[in-house]
């Protein structure tokens, strides 16, 4: 596939993403305008509206100030007049950054993926400024250069590694296939499997990363289903019409991966605040009030201190992980088996997999936090440092025992006796 049609397709990912993210909410606020706000609708607020919110879906915080006659009519304090609201609703981001990664797999696929991320992150960008100057609006205001670099970052990223990953596994016939030769042929005699190491690595970090998300998911599924009678309460508490149940129930559901993290927090034992000076962990809850929202109705009152088995599964992540990556260094054609069992290589793949996805929980933990609020709910969210601390201890268990442990051999069978 020639560099030009590459570039096209990258351009017209990067729109598309961006288009149907914009999309998805922009067509949920139309109807709500249409049928709530009716004949008392300001027209004019709807697309700056959408607009921020889906920049607050790649990360872009919000400055609200709030009008007098708003704060009149709510009863709300002058000094809650201005705050930031930096939670970002993690589905439009997810959304943005498989697309990109999609793309990125795709141009490297086609041998040009240096071409394939640079057009698609231009295009984002672009797209971005496109944006912010069609949406001003004195209510929620942006930093320019938040609303420029940050949608574009969390395009350009993922399509990066998309394109590198894929360009590693199939070839590029340029810079990453230089690299692999480059490692490989480094001591080629000697039969220290370090491409396989990087192999094992990827995956070993693939498994941890996509099992924490998994035991943050089931963590949140079992809370649903066991406190379920809560949300409902909260839900006819705030006696909202069908429409607006379903507004909420969207809005909800695009901070669903922003729960499941929280669910990982949980599992792995720092768990997260819901403002400063709160935490809900297994060791206990401590809240203040809290908003009325349905999904909130997920925090257990009095968690039990048996809660703590949940690191566990955190510790069987681990293994899994360490498992896989023992797997792809003994069955990797091009190594030599015994090379293939040192302890150095080993080790180089294991601190890989623990360190790195100790680095993806700190940046899970980022993504899944910040405010929403005035005041104390300033910080809600997953602290970093602890929750990568204790994720990079509770893996380190799990696939240390995968790795080093030792490994089985079958006895040769008997000669049969004539």
């Amino acid at each position: 596939m020639n560099r030009l049609l590459v570039l096209l397709l990258a351009a017209v990912d990067a729109l598309i993403a961006a288009a149907v993210g914009v999309a998805v909410v922009f067509a949920p606020l139309t109807l709500f305008w249409v049928m709530a706000l009716g004949g008392t609708a300001d027209w004019a607020a709807l697309w700056p509206a959408a607009v921020r919110i889906w920049q607050l879906g790649q990360f872009v915080p919000l400055h609200i100030t709030l009008g007098d006659d708003y704060l009149v009519a709510a009863g709300i304090a002058p000094q809650a007049a201005s705050f930031v609201v930096s939670l970002a609703p993690l589905a439009l981001a997810v959304f943005t950054a498989l697309f990109a990664a999609r793309s990125g797999a795709r141009a490297a696929r086609s041998g040009a993926w240096a071409v394939g991320v640079a057009a698609g992150t231009l295009v984002t960008l672009l797209i971005a400024a496109a944006l912010w100057a069609t949406s001003r609006t004195p209510v929620a205001a942006v930093y320019g250069w938040q609303a420029l670099l940050l949608p574009t970052a969390v395009f350009a990223l993922p399509a990066l590694v998309g394109a590198v990953v894929e360009a590693w596994r199939s070839g590029d016939g340029g810079l990453i296939d230089a690299l692999r030769d480059r490692i490989d042929g480094a001591d080629p005699r000697r039969g220290h499997p370090w491409v396989g190491a990087v192999s094992a690595a990827a995956r070993g970090l693939a498994a941890a990363v996509a099992g924490l998300v998994g035991v943050g998911a089931l963590v949140v599924a079992a809370a649903a289903v066991l406190r379920g009678g809560q949300i409902v309460a909260l839900f006819e508490a705030a006696h909202v019409d069908v429409l607006g149940g379903a507004v909420l129930s969207l809005g909800q559901l695009v901070y669903l991966p922003t729960l499941i993290v929280w669910g990982a927090s949980f599992a792995a034992g720092p768990g997260f605040a819901i403002g400063a000076g709160t935490a809900v962990s297994p060791a206990g809850t401590t809240l203040g009030v809290l908003p009325g929202i349905p999904a909130l109705g997920l925090i257990p009152d009095n968690p039990s201190p048996w809660l703590f088995a949940l690191v566990l599964a955190v510790v069987a992540v681990g293994f899994l992980a360490g498992a896989i990556a023992r797997t792809r260094l003994a069955s990797a054609g091009e190594m030599d088996a015994a090379a293939a069992s040192t302890t150095a290589v080993r080790l180089v793949v294991f601190g890989a997999i623990v360190v790195l996805a100790a680095a993806a929980a700190a940046l899970l933990a980022v993504c899944a936090s910040g405010a929403v609020g005035p005041g104390r709910l300033g910080a809600v969210g997953p602290a970093a440092g602890p929750f990568a601390f204790c994720v990079g201890v509770e893996l380190a268990v799990g696939a240390a025992i995968a790795l080093f442990s030792p490994a089985r051999t079958r006895e040769p069978a008997a000669a049969p006796v004539d």
